[in-house]
């Protein structure tokens, strides 16, 4: 299978809106699509997610203004997954950031220590099980090295559910590509890779 790998850039919004136009994610509401719009580098306050239109609204400025990062995986020039992966440092007061991550280690051992943090991968329906995770992660991974990043972390429950609620997916994914269990935040692992 031949799966193209894209990094996220404004010249790529379309396709980025299209995926959560068109792919269910969390459910297949409407009204629930999500534009990954709560796990970003802008901070939460102020912000009006209530509905699936002001989320799209929000995704295009933040798409535009580097504020969501991530990949896009292409199958037929078709966008069929996508990997939300951003510094952990300027992702903490996003929504999702407040919700789940405060009771994370939000500060390293030392003030020198980059953390690139994978907090969504989704993956189109039809397209599961065909190692695009895997190749996304990867390309976080890759990138993450030439960026100067010490580490790669990821939030997936630690008893798979299904895809609707472990939006990281599962720990295996992780663990086929290096990365060990760093601590347990109630239901969840913080799941390391090692880049250094």
């Amino acid at each position: 299978m031949d799966i193209e790998i894209k990094k996220l850039s404004p010249e790529l919004l379309d396709d980025y809106l299209h995926f959560f136009d068109t792919i269910p994610h969390f459910t297949n509401k409407e009204e629930d699509r999500c534009y990954c719009v709560c796990w970003c580098n802008v901070a939460y306050e102020g912000q009006d997610f209530s509905t699936a239109d002001k989320r799209r609204n929000i995704a295009i400025t933040y798409v535009n203004e580097n504020n969501i990062q991530g990949y896009l995986a292409y199958y037929n020039n078709k966008v069929v997954g996508w990997c939300n992966a951003n510094t952990k440092a300027d992702c903490l007061e996003c929504q999702c950031g407040k919700m789940y991550m405060s009771t994370a280690n939000k500060k390293e051992s030392s003030p020198d220590i980059k953390v690139k943090a994978v907090f969504c991968l989704a993956i189109a329906p039809e397209m599961r099980r065909n190692g695009i995770a895997k190749l996304l992660l990867k390309s976080v991974c890759d990138d993450a090295v030439q960026e100067g990043f010490d580490f790669v972390e990821a939030y997936p429950n630690r008893e798979f559910i299904n895809t609707e609620y472990d939006y990281m997916g599962p720990a295996k994914v992780y663990e086929k590509l290096g990365f060990s269990a760093y601590y347990e935040i109630g239901p969840k692992l913080v799941m390391r890779k090692k880049l250094k």
